[in-house]
């Protein structure tokens, strides 16, 4: 047991400072949460029976501070303290280990599926709304646990396993729950590698950027391509940008790879005729990024490419991740004469909300009703629906993932203005792109 050491001032009895007490929220603390494991796992040495530690993580906390205040942010973690205390089963021990962050042991969860009940019931609780006074906030929470002595003998190594747990949730999104398991440790391992194998490519400018075409449904006519990245790798192999592009955004260098792939792109476009443009993808980080406008813009500035010929690709998840951010951001480059359009249309909670909040030059109608617009009725009325619209907003519409001749037809048939798909040329690097052109510009030498 720790000792308490009294503290006196003007000659009174003060109280006790507990070095194993938060003093926000009356919970044990980091110490506390080392002691109790130690104690439980020394009190089971002679019959090791399993327990259970598990971290909570509150999703998206340090927006709710910044938004109302640390006041409102440290009546919230009290709140939450309350709920755990409250609901925890038999024998648990809850602690706050770090500003937003808590972590329990419990006794009496032996197995994974326990765990995993015992997450999805906090989980629950932690849901309701926080009462602030005269307003209600909703929260979520990921959750990692750990079976002791399966994922670690050693509290340290308990620790690790939990905390590699829950960093599994996080990634997954918000509001999951993760049981350590040594698969799960595979993965992350893996994940790991692929990291630093992705950011010494990007130093070593081995990520490369091909070219998918974006036609004039009219005439069939190149009007500009999409920028897209690829990876191949000495050791790995081709890795999918599906894998190796949220990779970068969770593990916080979406920025450096971004870069590397408009400089790459922006001076291949300058060997495009004049009138082709070049659209790029915005990442969700970079939307809660007040710098990227003039990140963005001293790129092409340096690589001579006039603003006018960039189109920038934001999805409506990546603006919900933060409106206000990504509306200036979306603002700044309108007004140099980038052209902005909405990615994956139809796809999102509240698309329409977000034609009417956000000034977007183009929409971008997503594969999902492309593909089936042949076969169903439905799909077709959407795209009919998405058409007349955006003509009634002065949007122009491009139609992603046209396949075959027959949805093409039935694209040009619905006055749906631009297109892109294999049908009209799979992506293919800045030199195959250039003999793409050659056949279609017969002056193509003299354009720069």
């Amino acid at each position: 047991m720790i000792a308490e050491m009294p503290h006196r001032r003007i000659g009174l009895e003060m109280p006790a400072v507990r070095a194993d007490i938060d003093p926000l929220t009356g919970l044990g603390n980091a110490i506390c949460l080392r002691q109790s494991v130690i104690d439980l796992a020394q009190e089971r040495a002679s019959d090791p029976a399993p327990f259970t530690i598990g971290l909570a993580n509150i999703d998206g906390f340090k927006p709710i501070n910044d938004l109302f205040g640390p006041a409102a942010g440290d009546e919230i973690l009290c709140q939450v303290a309350y709920r755990l205390q409250a609901c925890a089963p038999e024998g648990a021990t809850i602690t706050r280990t770090e500003n937003d962050q808590f972590a329990f042991v419990l006794p009496l969860i032996f197995e994974r599926k326990g765990a995993e009940k015992i997450g999805q019931m906090l989980k629950e609780v932690l849901s309701a709304p926080f009462d602030l006074g005269d307003r209600h906030v909703r929260l979520s929470a990921s959750f990692g646990f750990a079976v002791y002595p399966f994922a670690g003998e050693v509290f340290d190594d308990l620790l690790k396993s939990a905390d590699t747990a829950l960093y599994r949730s996080k990634r997954r999104g918000r509001g999951q729950v993760t049981v350590y398991s040594q698969e799960i440790a595979q993965e992350m391992k893996r994940a790991t590698q692929l990291e630093q194998a992705l950011r010494n490519a990007i130093i070593a400018n081995e990520v490369d950027v091909h070219f998918q075409p974006i036609v004039d449904l009219r005439n069939d006519a190149v009007v500009g391509f999409e920028a897209l990245a690829r990876w191949c790798d000495a050791d790995l192999g081709y890795v999918s940008p599906a894998v190796f592009v949220p990779l970068a955004e969770e593990r916080g260098f979406i920025e450096q790879l971004a870069d590397v792939l408009l400089r790459k792109a922006a001076h291949a476009a300058l060997s495009w005729p004049k009138e082709l443009f070049l659209s790029f993808n915005l990442s969700s980080a970079q939307l809660m990024d007040p710098a990227t406008s003039r990140r963005l813009l001293s790129i092409i500035g340096q690589i001579g490419l006039d603003p006018r010929r960039l189109e920038l690709e934001i999805t409506e998840t990546a603006v919900m991740a933060d409106a206000d951010i990504a509306q200036k951001i979306v603002s700044e480059l309108r007004a140099a004469g980038v052209r902005v359009s909405l990615d994956d249309f139809g796809t999102g909670q509240s698309s329409l909300g977000r034609l009417r909040d956000f000034s977007f030059d183009k929409v971008k109608i997503d594969r999902a009703f492309v593909s089936r617009i042949s076969a169903d009725r439905a799909s077709e009325h959407i795209i009919k629906a998405i058409v007349s619209m955006c003509e009634g907003l002065e949007l122009e519409v491009v139609a992603e993932g046209i396949e075959d001749f027959s949805e093409a037809l039935k694209l040009k048939a619905l006055g749906c203005g631009m297109g892109q798909g294999y049908f009209y040329g799979k992506p293919a690097d800045a030199v195959a792109t250039m003999r793409y052109l050659a056949d279609r510009y017969r002056d193509l030498p003299g354009q720069a």
